[in-house]
């Protein structure tokens, strides 16, 4: 364990499984946006997922720990983060179901085939323009601000790589929910479940979670509100579930 983790990073017990995380506590670490997104998303026995964007690599460990798939990819064009996230890999012997490429989101068609994914996720960036950036090399502006690639990027190439029939799972921002599905919808996929996201009841939604089906027919389930806090800093029963199995 010594040799995988740097002086400068620590270790997070993600509470399931056993398994644990690396991170930099001065780079982009991962968020309940992932965490909600590795529960909304089905990966099915025998099925292979593809995370577009997966920076410190959590979305492929949780959903290895939560689902039935055969295995999980992820694509991060950071030599950093994707480095950090394959050393998270090989911390938890993950290396038979896991694996790390380092690459552009906008070149995953060429990467990994047409049509070669059952399931791809992504937490992209929700920003699209540059206003206020201090650093644009910076790891956490590229995050969360389309510098690298834009929202039309992560859903053709999202498309590209899927199966027929094959799904995807975004998590996002609801101002850009009419860009969302108007994208989904240009590139065959089809927007099936909905679920957005409310840090409290009475206050406007700040997430939203949504699955497309590439060629799927045009029926959209919209499911129950998902509500953050109870009251400051005391979460849901829900929440308490869906971060029960990593972290106390």
């Amino acid at each position: 364990m010594e040799n995988l983790v740097r002086d400068d990073e620590r270790v997070d017990d993600l509470q399931i499984n056993g398994y644990k995380i690396i991170q930099h506590p001065d780079k982009f670490c991962f968020g309940m946006d992932a965490v909600l997104l590795s529960s909304f998303a089905r990966v099915k026995e025998g099925e292979k997922a593809l995370d577009l964007g997966t920076g410190t690599g959590i979305l492929p460990i949780l959903l290895e720990a939560k689902t039935d798939g055969e295995h999980f990819t992820g694509l991060e064009i950071q030599h950093e983060s994707a480095e950090m996230a394959n050393r998270s890999v090989l911390l938890n012997g993950l290396s038979d179901k896991i694996e790390i490429i380092e690459g552009d989101i906008k070149e995953a068609a060429q990467i990994f085939g047409k049509g070669t994914m059952n399931v791809v996720t992504s937490n992209p960036p929700y920003m699209t323009n540059h206003h206020g950036l201090k650093n644009p090399n910076d790891a956490k502006a590229i995050a969360r601000h389309e510098l690298l690639c834009s929202l039309e990027d992560v859903i053709s190439q999202t498309a590209a790589v899927l199966k027929p029939m094959g799904r995807c799972y975004f998590v996002h921002r609801p101002f850009r929910l009419v860009e969302i599905i108007t994208l989904m919808r240009q590139y065959k996929l089809e927007p099936k479940r909905m679920r957005l996201v409310y840090p409290f009841e009475d206050k406007e939604p700040n997430m939203v979670l949504i699955e497309g089906v590439k060629g799927g027919g045009p029926q959209l389930t919209v499911e129950a509100p998902l509500i953050v806090y109870d009251a400051p800093g005391q979460y849901t029963k829900e929440i308490y579930d869906i971060y029960g199995m990593i972290m106390k």
